[in-house]
């Protein structure tokens, strides 16, 4: 009989001939319209040129900065924009489909001086982060990408492994490591307000999970940062990902349906009355997973479920601003039974993960040159595990029991104000109102009896606040400095943190920026109510925990080599100081090695570490049909615990390269096009600790060295992935199919090591050859 893998090939590449051998058609055209605003305020620019460069065909914005081309070919175009005042800019690679209108939201930055010629205009969009208070270690990326690029998969943390200082923490989930940090530095924000990690099969304080709940349909452009943030972004170490939602189109109703391996997915949206007063989209999934399951198709190790919603409602009005409901919602589950569990076959476990957000945004502009943007959301987590063991005896043993509630309303406001061309100012509040319910039992002891770790039930409130402002003397020179403030109640802890940043641009197709950030994070909540019984008496010994801190400083050099293509450097030092650290004095234990997790023994902010390292990327969009991104990162990733030996951090992998490109084929006359899509990860291994054999085996469980804590290196890691993908039009919707092998050359890459009595010391492996199929239909 076909393997699951082998069958979904067969079927895959059956569609794949089906798709190349259906008749074409005459010439498709649909309608590319959009909206021209201000970068700083977003306010509409009315009379700004657009240029469709493909069929040199010209329109002016009106006064709400709107444009439209109608009767437009499908395939890919060229877009420039360009205003006295601003500017100009070109947007490549629009992709014109059958199956939905392309809506386009373009911002231009403004100039301080006029320029005497167009020095500006071919300067592609691509790339710039949206948000101008970000100049270095920071770009922004767009739904095609997640799409495009190969064993993506619509999941924006997959996606940024193909970034430079970007690794995955394993191939199990898409948890990410940057610049040598813990995957738990990693801060998750949806409209400007931050969100809990937004994956399913998520364990508390981590920032991934097993699949992402965030829909392709909803995701509009957005900005990934790995550095010296600005200054509004806060509670965060390693990376921001700041996440923006599409509107739906306010003049026609569009559906998109997808059936593939990840699920089964069914999107709407469409104006509510009249053209232009509002618009609603939505998405829908299920898990394929759980439907083979229910047929009888185990292919997962136990039975899996998951399925989410997501949404954005958009409510314009005449004077009192623009409303938006959004909006999303994930439940996953994992039941394994003994014999379904692969090695660990004796345990038998139950796991969920349940994440929502809501959220209503308000946005008003009092003046041409002010906005105030306010949200008020509600968020909840819900996580729960649970695991048994069998034992020879056939006795059934609790080895594990953790149940983590929290829910959060979150109540931000942020002022944009431009004094003048020159100079602006951005300053905002955020509020958090905190509940939680947590309960953990463990054995700290593997032989010994389950014991009741954390069991607190209360509330809390955190702050934040920050001002930043941008100066620019001219057009080649931009200065940005501000303060951010965070302060978590329930200790009375806090961080004043000074940011800056600064770029000059002065010498033709070459930009310099320095930046400079103080970054501090909460602990993962659940820490501080870590209990310990001590002179008969129950104490929290982590109450008292301070805020991780982390100084960023970071230099970048880009050289613009030709229209679309870039080559970029960046050098980077990182000094993380109060990490909370294994509170015994020969402690060996740091945070900065964790994933997430509720640590539920005592630590002590007295550990440190540092990261450092030099990216060097080189990029060429998507031009002719063609693109690629090679970059390498040389870095060294280390920390200080309670012993005040310098060591490796689990992560310092010390290298990492990334290949990816791709080739797209437009048929001309068919309506068609064939994309072909490629990434090769080849990065230094993880480190691991030592396994003690002799004491291993005297025990009957893993003893490690721990005097030797993370000493022993993985050997190097190496992974292929290709994706390949048709699309075709028809005169009122689009057809893709698309398949992304993962993992081609079937390499089992070392995770770590283990012990057990019957197989002795062995090796666990991440995962081999996987393919995912996907099948969608947009009208």
């Amino acid at each position: 009989m076909l393997s699951i893998r082998s069958l979904s090939v067969v079927i895959i590449l059956t569609c794949f001939c089906l798709a190349a051998s259906m008749k074409s058609f005459s010439q498709i055209v649909q309608q590319v319209r959009g909206t021209v605003r201000d970068a700083t305020i977003q306010t509409p620019v009315a009379g700004a040129t657009v240029t469709l460069i493909s069929l040199n065909q010209r329109c002016v914005t009106g006064e709400d900065g709107s444009f439209r081309f109608k009767s437009v070919p499908v395939g890919l175009h060229q877009i420039s924009v360009t205003h006295v005042g601003y500017s100009d800019i070109l947007l490549e690679n629009v992709r014109v489909i059958a199956g939905k209108e392309s809506v386009l939201n373009i911002s231009l930055e403004i100039l301080v001086e006029a320029e005497k010629e167009v020095v500006v205009l071919g300067e592609s969009a691509k790339g710039r982060p949206l948000n101008e208070m970000s100049h270095l270690s920071a770009r922004a990326f767009s739904v095609e990408e997640t799409q495009r690029y190969a064993a993506s998969v619509n999941d924006p943390l997959r996606m940024a492994i193909s970034y430079a200082g970007v690794m995955s923490a394993d191939d199990g989930n898409n948890n990410i490591v940057i610049r040598g940090n813990s995957p738990a530095g990693l801060l998750w924000r949806m409209e400007g307000v931050d969100i809990p990690n937004p994956n399913h099969f998520a364990d508390a304080g981590n920032s991934g999970g097993g699949v992402s709940i965030l829909s392709s349909q909803l995701l509009s452009n957005s900005d990934f940062l790995t550095g010296a943030f600005a200054a509004e972004y806060g509670n965060a170490l390693s990376g921001v990902f700041d996440l923006r939602l599409r509107k739906g189109n306010d003049e026609k109703k569009e559906y998109a349906f997808q059936a593939g391996v990840l699920g089964l997915n069914l999107a709407a949206e469409g104006p509510f009355s009249k053209p232009g007063k509002g618009s609603y989209l939505a998405n829908y999934r299920y898990s394929t997973l759980n439907l083979l399951d229910k047929l009888g198709v185990n292919i997962a190790g136990g039975s899996v479920d998951f399925q989410d919603f997501s949404f954005n409602v958009h409510v314009p009005t005449k004077n009192a601003g623009e409303f938006s409901l959004f909006g999303l919602g994930g439940l996953s589950s994992q039941h394994v039974v003994p014999g379904e569990g692969g090695e660990d076959d004796n345990f038998s476990s139950y796991f969920r993960s349940n994440t929502g957000i809501i959220g209503l945004t308000h946005v008003i502009y009092p003046g041409s040159s002010t906005s105030v943007k306010t949200v008020l959301a509600y968020s909840a987590t819900d996580n729960q595990f649970d695991e048994d063991i069998i034992k020879e005896d056939d006795q059934i043993r609790k080895t594990w029991k953790e149940n983590y509630l929290t829910n959060k309303v979150t109540v931000s406001s942020t002022l944009n104000h431009k004094f003048s061309n020159r100079s602006h100012i951005r300053v905002g509040t955020i509020g958090n109102f905190i509940s939680f319910n947590y309960l953990q039992h463990s054995r700290p002891d593997p032989e010994g009896d389950l014991k009741e770790t954390i069991n607190s039930t209360g509330n809390t409130q955190s702050l934040q606040a920050f001002a930043q402002w941008q100066f620019r003397p001219s057009n080649t020179f931009i200065l940005t400095g501000g303060l951010h403030y965070l302060h978590l109640m329930f200790n009375n802890t806090h961080a004043l943190e000074p940011r800056f940043a600064l770029k000059w641009s002065g010498i033709s197709n070459h930009s310099f920026a320095l930046g400079y950030g103080l970054h501090s994070q909460i602990q993962p909540l659940g820490a501080y109510f870590a209990k310990e019984e001590i002179s008969g008496e129950t104490i929290m010994v982590n109450k008292n925990l301070d805020l991780t801190r982390a100084h960023h400083l970071v230099f970048s050099h880009t050289y613009r080599i030709s229209t679309g293509m870039k080559l970029k450097t960046e050098l980077y030092y990182q000094q993380l100081d109060r990490v909370p650290v294994g509170a015994e004095l020969n402690s060996t234990f740091s945070t900065l090695n964790t994933q997430g997790d509720y640590i539920a023994f005592p630590l002590v902010n007295q550990g440190t570490g540092k990261n450092y390292g030099l990216e060097i990327s080189l990029e060429r969009q998507l031009r002719d049909g063609y693109y690629f991104l090679v970059n390498s990162s040389i870095y060294q990733s280390k920390y200080k615990s309670q012993d005040k030996v310098e060591r490796n951090t689990r992560f310092n992998g010390n290298h990492i390269n990334n290949f990816t490109a791709g080739k797209e084929f437009e048929i001309k006359g068919k309506n068609k096009s064939i994309g072909t899509n490629i990434k090769v990860i080849y990065a230094g291994g993880y480190r691991t600790t030592p396994i003690d054999v002799p004491e291993s085996e005297a025990r009957g469980y893993t003893v490690y060295k721990e005097n030797l804590a993370w000493s022993l290196k993985n050997p190097d890691y190496f992974r292929a992935d290709v994706g390949l993908n048709i699309k075709w039009n028809r005169k009122k919707h689009t057809h893709t199919v698309s398949l992304d092998i993962q993992n081609i050359t079937n390499r089992l890459n070392v995770y770590g090591q283990i012990y057990d009595v019957k197989r002795g010391l062995s090796y666990t492996y991440q995962t081999g050859l996987i393919p995912v199929l996907n099948y969608k239909i947009e009208f």
